[in-house]
């Protein structure tokens, strides 16, 4: 008797064992405790999840207990959040369990409750005072760290100490006057007969001035940076910490290419009537001659940011873009009859000789080129 009850025994070993390796062959041990629980959400009774749950919880606990010890001992301040991570996953964990009265019978969960509220205090605690070490400094990086570390003490426990405030201080030490330079023409390409000149050098400008503008200028407050023209820091007696200068160059208009070519037109038109009445139909023809003028202008422009004191390349990038032109022109023998609109479109196109001037394609590739570069001001600037 004894022996058959002994092999019993281990027989409900085994099975447990079983079921509970089962489960956690599935690999994501955290989330195999989740879906254990919501089983037996479903069924109760359910004997795989019964055996299972308190192994798999106990596995699980341990291994994050275990994670916790090894993150206490380092120094890195980013061991904050992981601790608080780790034991918000216990937490949750908890939550789950005790939710369930299936599984809250199975197992007596932890609550890690206070062990977040104190991590948590510790965390801003540490984040607050190496904050304050940081706003001394008297470097950008280190007031941007600053303020990530002071928004980090909030996070953790909202209104910590003064954090906002020292947020609003960080902001301002890490802002930056940025003078942004008109666009220079280093393309070198001049081209007489045909090309206007007025307005060129209006465009250079206007294409400064609308960064300045769209980055917010001297009232900027989506980034830490303040935007001037270079008379306008004079003016202010503002001292620029960066200068942007814009170089135009490989820009290519090319005078248009001709090509001709020729196509059928044909239609069906009502002629008449027949002896019982019914409409006869006569197929007319045309003949089209079109003649095509085109070019695609390309440009290029450079932007580089540099450190006014250590005259440091903050980024140098470049970006180009096409713009193309075209329109066509057409003649025709045969019957008109045979053409429809957009025939006569292209019979009466009082544009075809009416080719942009140089101001006007260069307008339109700075259009197609402003947005890449005035995005990548404000990623330099920003953090």
């Amino acid at each position: 008797m004894k022996r058959f009850l002994l092999f019993t025994s281990a027989l409900f070993v085994l099975a447990s064992c079983k079921s509970s390796k089962d489960y956690l062959s599935k690999g994501d041990e955290d989330k195999t405790l989740f879906d254990i629980v919501k089983r037996l959400n479903k069924r109760s009774n359910d004997e795989d999840a019964v055996k299972a749950l308190p192994q798999v919880y106990a596995q699980v606990q341990e291994k994050h207990l275990k994670k916790i010890n090894a993150l206490k001992n380092s120094r890195d301040i980013t061991h904050w959040d992981k601790l608080v991570d780790e034991y918000s996953t216990l937490q949750s964990m908890y939550d789950a369990i005790i939710s369930s009265d299936a599984a809250g019978r199975l197992v007596n969960a932890t609550n890690y409750q206070s062990e977040i509220y104190e991590v948590k205090q510790q965390a801003a605690e540490e984040y607050y005072q190496q904050g304050l070490v940081l706003l001394q400094s008297k470097y950008r990086d280190d007031a941007k760290k600053a303020y990530s570390y002071f928004k980090k003490a909030d996070k953790w426990v909202p209104g910590f100490k003064d954090a906002r405030s020292k947020l609003d201080e960080a902001f301002a030490n890490a802002t930056i006057n940025v003078v942004i330079n008109p666009v220079v023409d280093n393309s070198f390409f001049f081209n007489t007969g045909g090309w206007g000149n007025s307005g060129y050098n209006y465009s250079n400008e206007y294409f400064q001035q609308n960064l300045i503008r769209d980055l917010g200028g001297k009232y900027a407050s989506r980034y830490p940076a303040k935007f001037f023209t270079e008379w306008e820091a004079r003016r202010d007696n503002i001292q620029p910490d960066w200068i942007v200068d814009l170089t135009l160059r490989n820009m290519d208009i090319p005078r248009p290419t001709i090509y001709n070519y020729s196509r059928n037109a044909s239609k069906q038109i009502e002629n008449g009537k027949d002896t019982t009445g019914r409409t006869v139909y006569q197929t007319v023809n045309a003949r089209l001659q079109i003649s095509r003028q085109s070019f695609t202008a390309r440009g290029e422009m450079d932007v580089n940011i540099t450190d006014v004191n250590t005259r440091k390349n903050i980024i140098y990038n470049s970006y180009s873009d096409d713009y193309r032109w075209e329109e066509e022109l057409a003649t025709y023998t045969g019957d008109s009859r045979a053409l429809d609109d957009n025939d006569w479109t292209l019979i009466n196109n009082s544009r075809y000789n009416q080719q942009p001037r140089k101001e006007e394609v260069l307008n339109e590739l700075y259009r197609k080129i402003y947005p890449q570069v005035k995005n990548r001001i404000s990623y330099a600037v920003d953090w």
